[in-house]
């Protein structure tokens, strides 16, 4: 599993989903810079210390942000406010990427349950 296989991922997807997705990467990328990137349940996905930390997926209305946890949203509470999301899954319009600060908070959340 590496890099290739999200960069093939990001390569099938048409615009502006793609682009979107490419700067969300960058952005989980600028949290945790040495995160192993692979394909996890058919998805790119950041590993740290062999655990998953984040992942993103293009799906036809939206695109999501995957915590790969069932409460790290709920810990971002009014954070989160402004968009659509399950216990598992963070939804956002496939031409406006996540603001930096908002995956940092969500990757910072993740590694400090990993404790």
């Amino acid at each position: 599993m590496t890099a290739d296989e999200v960069d093939a991922y990001l390569a099938l997807l048409e615009e502006p989903k793609k682009s979107t997705l490419e700067a969300l990467r960058r952005s989980i990328l600028e949290v945790v810079p040495d995160a192993q990137e692979c394909i996890s349940y058919g998805m790119p996905a950041f590993r740290v210390g062999g655990k998953v930390v984040a992942g993103f997926a293009a799906f036809t209305n939206h695109l999501a942000y995957l915590p790969h946890s069932g409460t790290v949203l709920a810990d971002l509470g009014d954070a989160l406010e402004d968009y659509e999301h399950t216990s598992g899954s963070l939804h956002f319009a496939v031409d406006q990427p996540l603001p930096d600060e908002l995956v940092r908070r969500l990757v910072e959340a993740k590694l400090a349950r990993l404790g």
